[in-house]
């Protein structure tokens, strides 16, 4: 699937805090992966139910692994679901990039850098690379999307996510359950 990059239907800045605002909590210690997203070299997307996160290649098909300049500290993007949902408004949550969408907490307070999260059979840590929009993810959500996910007060919540890279490489589902087996440092 090849993602257009002018979808219509971006939401206002004020409609996006008010959305955000009225979210149900997310778990902070146990959660779930709900979509997987495998980006190929060209722009196009891949929905698979399982996949394999490896150490020195990340998520098995994605770009990621294809790049010369890999940086590990950014090796998988991870956003959560429900802010995904609400950003997207109605378009395909895949046009996000983001490899993992989660149901759980990823917020500076609940996992620092150095958290170590169980999916499945994987064991990933959450790095100190900052994960923020780019000229893409303007281009698709709008000006005020971009403005939303980066606002002072809720920057601590990583709206735009976060990075993880693989410590133990294995199979992950959709539907798998997030444990948080332990919290970094925090700042």
């Amino acid at each position: 699937m090849h993602l257009p990059l002018d979808m219509p239907a971006q939401l206002p800045l004020e409609q996006l805090r008010c959305g955000f605002a009225a979210l149900p909590p997310v778990p902070d210690t146990d959660g779930s992966l709900t979509m997987i997203v495998c980006r190929t070299v060209g722009g196009g997307r891949k929905l698979p139910t399982r996949a394999q996160l490896d150490i020195d290649n990340g998520l098995v098909g994605d770009r990621w692994s294809a790049s010369p300049t890999r940086n590990f500290d950014a090796q998988i993007t991870v956003m959560r679901h429900d802010v995904a949902k609400l950003v997207a408004n109605g378009q395909p949550l895949e046009m996000f990039g983001d490899n993992l969408l989660v149901d759980l907490d990823i917020s500076v307070r609940n996992l620092p850098a150095g958290s170590r999260l169980r999916l499945g059979e994987v064991l990933v840590e959450v790095t100190p690379e900052p994960h923020t929009g780019c000229g893409k993810f303007m281009q698709r959500f709008g000006r005020d999307a971009l403005r939303f996910t980066a606002l002072r007060e809720w920057r601590e919540q990583r709206l735009r996510g976060v990075h993880v890279r693989v410590v133990e490489s294995g199979q992950v589902r959709c539907g798998d359950a997030i444990a948080v087996i332990s919290r970094g440092a925090a700042h």
